[in-house]
């Protein structure tokens, strides 16, 4: 393989059929499938402007864009990644004790030239196929926090570190506050019967211990490894009686909630990941589910 090259015969084997077909469409058909997605991969990967994409490896820039563009914006990545995973889940290599977390990112100024009204929600999965422009966030998944205009990726991997869901918010948003959202994007289909939307443990770090985040996971039957804040045990203790029982760690499985930390490692070797350079977090989130997709196609 050359360095323009991000795909083996065999993964390409397996994500081919998955993608969308000619039969039945208006307009151009799609062509040179394989070229263009190693063109957007590239992209992310280098973290170059699209115009300077190499155009006799992978054919003018506009195609690319254009196609990356309308994936994102049809939910055809989502559905890949959701197939791969189904496909993984039904040979049992997924584990479902998952972890949570989140990293933030900066935002280049080629990503905030766009008008920023309050953020209302992170840009999700499109498997529920919204209308265009519905899947679009308010603020695009942009804010400002310390580091100033900032964008953040919420993450769920499963028990090998590998992704299940993603959501992209501003960079100001509570980690805590997104558990409930990211964990609410874990859609697996299943060969039967309903997909597979619940996993059987949670992972977190004491930003997401909150009663809201207690609670929900208690009406979902979710198993809990979220260590108490210091404020948190002090406040129970004051009560005493009243203050009830504390919950419960298993210290042993928190060791492993590490493996969302390494995900993230992997995430920014990709230098268009590691930095915001899109406008649109839909499509900017999209280039995470592609990096997961090619995770899990290494399995």
């Amino acid at each position: 393989m050359t360095p323009f090259e991000a795909l083996t015969d065999e993964q390409w084997e397996r994500i081919f059929p998955l993608l969308p077909s000619n039969e039945g469409r208006k307009g151009r058909p799609f062509t040179n499938n394989r070229r263009i997605i190693n063109g957007i991969i590239y992209r992310y990967r280098t973290g170059i402007p699209w115009r300077d994409l190499p155009r006799e490896q992978f054919g003018p820039w506009q195609t690319v864009w254009k196609r990356h563009r309308s994936y994102a914006r049809r939910g055809v990545w989502d559905h890949v990644l959701s197939q791969v995973i189904s496909q993984a889940d039904e040979a049992g290599k997924v584990d479902w004790a998952v972890s949570i977390d989140a990293t933030i990112n900066r935002a280049h100024q080629h990503a905030t030239n766009t008008k920023r009204p309050e953020q209302d929600t992170g840009a999700r999965s499109n498997y529920k196929k919204f209308s265009l422009g519905e899947d679009e966030p308010a603020g695009h998944g942009i804010g400002r926090s310390r580091g100033g205009l900032t964008t953040k990726i919420h993450q769920v991997v499963d028990g090998h570190g590998l992704p299940l869901a993603m959501v992209v918010t501003g960079g100001q948003r509570n980690d805590g506050v997104m558990l409930k959202d990211t964990l609410e994007d874990i859609y697996v289909p299943r060969p039967t019967g309903r997909p597979r939307t619940t996993p059987e443990v949670v992972l977190a770090d004491r930003g997401y211990t909150s009663g809201v985040n207690r609670r929900y996971l208690r009406g979902r039957h979710i198993k809990m490894v979220i260590p108490q804040k210091k404020n948190e045990i002090t406040a129970r203790q004051k009560k005493g009686s009243q203050g009830g029982r504390p919950p419960t760690l298993d210290t042993e499985a928190y060791k492993v909630r590490n493996v969302v930390e390494r995900s993230f490692n992997s995430v920014k070797q990709w230098r268009g990941l590691a930095t915001r350079y899109d406008k649109l977090a839909t499509t900017y989130r999209s280039a995470t589910v592609l990096h997961a997709i090619l995770q899990w196609l290494k399995t």
